[in-house]
Parts: C-alpha cells; sequence; structure tokens
C-alpha cells in the first residue's frame, strides 16, 4: 500500500492505526502543493521554501507498536544573523519515529519528557503531516550566515568602566589567570 498526497490532500496526510496492513509496510510519499508550502514558510517565518519531499516507510513492530522512517529534502531561504540577507540552505535528513500503544500504560498524567524524543504514544492515528512539519522546523539551520557575513562584537559599558569581554564571562576564566600567575611564581 503507498500513499501518495498531492495537492490539499498534502495539508492533511493521517493514518488510522486500525487501518494500517498489520504485515508490510505502508509506503507513503508527501509533496506539498504551492498552498501547504506557502502556510509551511509563513508558519516557520522563513523567506521562501521549495522542493519538500518527505518520504518513507510504516512498519509494523510486534503486536501494536508502529515504527516510522523516511527521508526528507527541501530547500529553504532564511534571513542572515548578521546581514540579513537571504540565505539558501538544502536540507537532506533522515527522519525516525517509534509509536508504541505500550506507552500509554506507563506514563503518569504529569511526567518529564523522555529522554528518547523518537518514541511517541500511539494514539488512534499517525500524523505523517504533522512529523514532515515537526521534522522541517528542527532542521532548519539556527544561526544562518551568508558567506562573506561578520558578526561584529559589540561592546557596552558605564563611562570611565573598562567593558567585559566574553573571556571574562566565562566561569573559569579567573581561575585560569590565578593558575598562570601561579606558574609564573614558581619559576
Amino acid at each position: 500500500m503507498t500513499a501518495r498526497k498531492s495537492a490539499s490532500e498534502a495539508n492533511t496526510l493521517q493514518y488510522l492505526v486500525s487501518e494500517l496492513p498489520q504485515k508490510k509496510p505502508t509506503r507513503f510519499s508527501v509533496v506539498p502543493d504551492a498552498a501547504a508550502l506557502e502556510d509551511m514558510r509563513t508558519a516557520l517565518e522563513l523567506l521562501g521554501l521549495r522542493k519538500v519531499r518527505f518520504d518513507g516507510t510504516l512498519t509494523p513492530r510486534g503486536k501494536s507498536d508502529w515504527q516510522l522512517e523516511a527521508k526528507l529534502g527541501a530547500t529553504v531561504v532564511q534571513p542572515c544573523v548578521a546581514t540579513l540577507e537571504p540565505v539558501t540552505t538544502r536540507l537532506e535528513e533522515t527522519v525516525g519515529r517509534f509509536f508504541s500503544r505500550d506507552l500509554a500504560d506507563e506514563l503518569p498524567e504529569e511526567m518529564e519528557m523522555p529522554e528518547d524524543d523518537a518514541v511517541e504514544l500511539l494514539g488512534t492515528t499517525i500524523d505523517i503531516s504533522g512529523i514532515l512539519k515537526e521534522a522541517l522546523a528542527l532542521a532548519l539551520p539556527l544561526y544562518p550566515k551568508a558567506k562573506d557575513a561578520e558578526i561584529e562584537t559589540l561592546v557596552f559599558t558605564e563611562p570611565g568602566k573598562s567593558p567585559m569581554t566574553d573571556e571574562e564571562t566565562r566561569p573559569f576564566a579567573g581561575l585560569a589567570a590565578l593558575r598562570d600567575s601561579l606558574k609564573k611564581d614558581e619559576e
């Protein structure tokens, strides 16, 4: 069973777990249309978004669990952190999720996030479109920088005082200076 969604369906590709075949993988391919791309671009505050593709499989694991393995490809345009010039980046990411029904029995009402963020509680549906959007958001460069852009260091302080440097803000910077002065005294 291969699901191929395009046009407006790409915004809402979900599988009912009860309808997924239990003996073989379910393949999917999502290529969002222009309206879906624009929605994602706006939500992620990007200057541009194109060539988005999300291909993968949902494979049954045991009696009630599911494994998602997929490839995400996208070209994003973001503003440079230094100059605000457009920076284009090609993203190629491997996405994996494990959906477990047993996790529901073990979870208290309130808990901290588990360390393995690829394990999720299996509900009645698996939202492929939601996973695509989340994976795209997580794959974005945090500080896109144009090739020739330089980030300048600005220093502010009160008149008559010397400004604090980045080195001085490090917690062990004073200890390093003390160590160095002790070495000089020993020599």
